[in-house]
């Protein structure tokens, strides 16, 4: 659809007749919140605000996306020449466990949370989460987790027993320290906040919509919000249940994965990958969910097919759960088996295939604006689709067979989560930065870090599929000169420090846009979702109005109509008159209070962890009394908030501090 610009006019008339106000902008000092916590460090310890909990995911993730990028360049100095010397087997082992398992975890994960928290509430035109309080237990049981698995370097070494803790390797037998009993707790508190995250998402989305927002008005990122926070919902309790069955193994004298004791160590791996295909997209989802706001905004066209990429999503979602044993086809489940997971595999990559159809689609004929941020959801696509159809060959068993435990299975699941999961939040991280801080992240800078990355993302995985086909196996810590794993090794190697650049680049672009005074325009990309609808950085109720929703792509709407006699689109409005529309006379919104009692329950669980590890009782029940303690308290907590006879369906009244606009005391 051809585009034409024209000016508004003054006072520019929308369909119907109606038309807008002159621009008035509020008064910066008119919103007070009259509660202490509203600065410094205590204000972000007892925060229950979605929008700062979204930051401190950010914060984390990239904090640990540090730490798992250094253990990576570690291991690939290891592996850059042969018979490498400049760390041990032991140390190698540990390494990538706790790469594998702080990429997937505590990177991915939460910055998928990060995106969730901030702008789930702000899509759907709501004031918070349904639930602030269990949103702020969530974000502790993820630094708690964090905090308690590398913990472990303090007590004789990190888990070592691979990010899959496959059976027996990780029984006391073989591993008898309490590196996988680190392991074990970490991803159990983890597993818990993650639930909690699902279970208040999937709440949110249903029960505080915006009025006129059905479900088919809703952005394509809620969606695959909704569909992954569904496969959470399902997917973690597997997981917990395959922890505790190995922390009975390893603390009590169980034998649930003891084939000597007549144990199952292959139901060890149905049930980790019965939660960890799932788990795949509920990594890649998200990034999807992204690149379907970014592409339709920059290519300035509709996204193509927006039911289709739905129930594609939804698909997806549902498929996941019936591909997990094409992990396992070399344990020896029989003929019928790999024949039928072999068929689902294939059947996976079609929804699959119909979003990058859409996705194309979509950049068709637009009058395309390669920003940074567009940029890296194009990588994704064409990074993507690398993986998927490296993937498409694990459908075929006998390739599978061959290509198991080698670093084929490596470059295919980097390409995957790097290149398609990673690329894509990136994408989120240069397009929203202007709503959650007011200011643009330098444009230069960025296109920098994105060839940096994608060249360096290429260098490094593409040539893991021509060693694993040659032969190398995927968890070895040395290899003899002369196998033909040397120059490819070598470049990898390189091609990983070229990617260590693109993240220094990019964390470089965060300082100088902090230390910046210009602030971003209130409409920086001609936008089309609810988030835009309200102030860079949003207010702490996010709107003063809660906007009625008409159709999708509601902000674009309000700023364009087609034009009767050409057809075209043309501009009705600005954004700032789309904002000013939004203003409404000084009232009082209750908004729920900061608590400290989430910090409470998540630290009681991470006492219960220590105390399990070291077999401390007594530690282990003070943690439940500090977890039960922290419960009762959270239960009883007065608001804090004095109750006034305003009574607007705007308001959100989970208890707690009250937003006092002037003249509304």
């Amino acid at each position: 659809m051809a585009i034409v610009l024209e000016p508004p006019s003054s006072s520019p008339a929308l369909p119907g007749g109606a038309t807008l106000p002159a621009i008035r902008r509020p008064d910066p000092g008119i919103l007070r919140r009259p509660v202490e916590s509203e600065k410094g460090l205590l204000s972000w310890v007892t925060t229950v605000d979605h929008k700062r909990l979204g930051i401190m995911y950010g914060m984390a993730s990239l904090f640990f996306l540090c730490v798992g990028g250094l253990e990576a360049l570690v291991m690939r100095l290891q592996l850059a020449k042969p018979n490498g010397d400049v760390i041990t087997a032991e140390i190698y082992n540990q390494l990538f466990t706790m790469h594998g398992t702080t990429m997937v975890f505590l990177v991915v994960m939460p910055l998928s949370a990060a995106f969730f928290n901030y702008f789930l509430p702000l899509q759907l035109g709501a004031r918070d989460v349904a639930f602030p309080r269990m949103n702020a237990f969530s974000w502790w049981c993820y630094l708690f987790g964090g905090i308690f698995i590398y913990s472990s370097i303090l007590f004789g070494g990190m888990p070592n027993g691979g990010w899959f803790g496959y059976a027996p390797n990780t029984s006391i037998t073989f591993s008898p320290g309490h590196n996988i009993d680190f392991w074990i707790f970490g991803l159990t508190i983890l597993g818990i906040g993650s639930t909690a995250s699902a279970v208040n998402f999937i709440v949110t989305i249903i029960n505080m919509r915006a009025p006129g927002m059905t479900f088919f008005r809703m952005p394509i990122f809620t969606w695959m919000t909704f569909v992954a926070s569904f496969l959470l919902l399902f997917a973690m309790p597997i997981i917990t249940v395959a922890l505790f069955l190995l922390a009975f193994d390893r603390n009590f004298g169980a034998n649930f994965f003891n084939p000597g004791a007549g144990g199952d160590p292959v139901m060890w791996q149905h049930l980790f990958w019965l939660f960890g295909h799932p788990e795949v997209y509920i990594l890649v989802l998200p990034a999807m969910g992204i690149v379907s706001e970014v592409l339709p905004t920059f290519a300035r066209k509709p996204l193509f097919g927006y039911p289709v990429v739905v129930f594609s999503g939804i698909a997806i979602g549902f498929m996941g759960w019936g591909v997990w044993a094409h992990h396992m086809f070399a344990v020896g489940l029989g003929p019928v088996a790999v024949s039928a997971f072999g068929v689902s595999t294939m059947f996976i990559a079609v929804p699959t295939g119909v979003k990058i159809f859409n996705w194309t689609a979509t950049l068709w004929g637009g009058a395309i604006r390669f920003t940074t941020s567009m940029l890296f959801a194009v990588g994704f696509i064409t990074t993507f689709v690398i993986g998927g159809l490296s993937g498409v060959t694990h459908s075929l068993v006998a390739s599978d067979t061959q290509q198991t435990d080698t670093y084929y299975i490596v470059a295919h699941f980097h390409y995957v989560l790097f290149g398609g999961a990673i690329m894509g939040l990136f994408s989120g991280f240069y397009y929203w930065w202007p709503k959650i801080f007011g200011k643009m992240l330098n444009e230069r800078l960025g296109k920098v870090h994105f060839w940096l990355q994608i060249i360096g993302l290429h260098m490094t995985f593409f040539p893991m599929h021509i060693v694993g086909l040659r032969g190398q196996p995927r968890r070895m810590y040395r290899y003899d000169k002369g196998m033909g794993f040397d120059f490819w090794n070598m470049f990898e190697t390189v091609g990983a420090f070229v990617i260590t650049c693109a993240l220094l680049t990019f964390f470089y672009n965060i300082v100088k846009t902090t230390r910046s005074k210009e602030m971003a325009p209130p409409d920086p990309w001609d936008a089309r979702t609810v988030e835009w609808m309200t102030e860079s950085p949003p207010k702490p109720h996010n709107f003063d109005h809660i906007p009625t929703i008409h159709t999708l792509d509601e902000f674009w709407h309000r700023k364009y109509e087609t034009d009767p006699e050409t057809h075209l689109m043309r501009r009705v409005a600005t954004a700032e008159q789309v904002l000013a529309g939004e203003y409404v006379d000084p009232k009082t919104i209750h908004m729920p209070s900061p608590s400290y009692w989430p910090l409470v329950v998540g630290f009681g669980l991470i006492i219960i962890a220590y105390g399990m590890v070291f077999h401390a009782w007594p530690v282990a029940i003070l943690g439940a009394l500090v977890l039960l303690g922290g419960v009762f308290g959270w239960g009883i907590e007065p608001s804090a908030a004095p109750h006034d006879d305003h009574d607007d369906p705007d308001d959100l009244h989970s208890g707690g501090s009250t937003l006092a606009i002037a003249g509304a005391h």
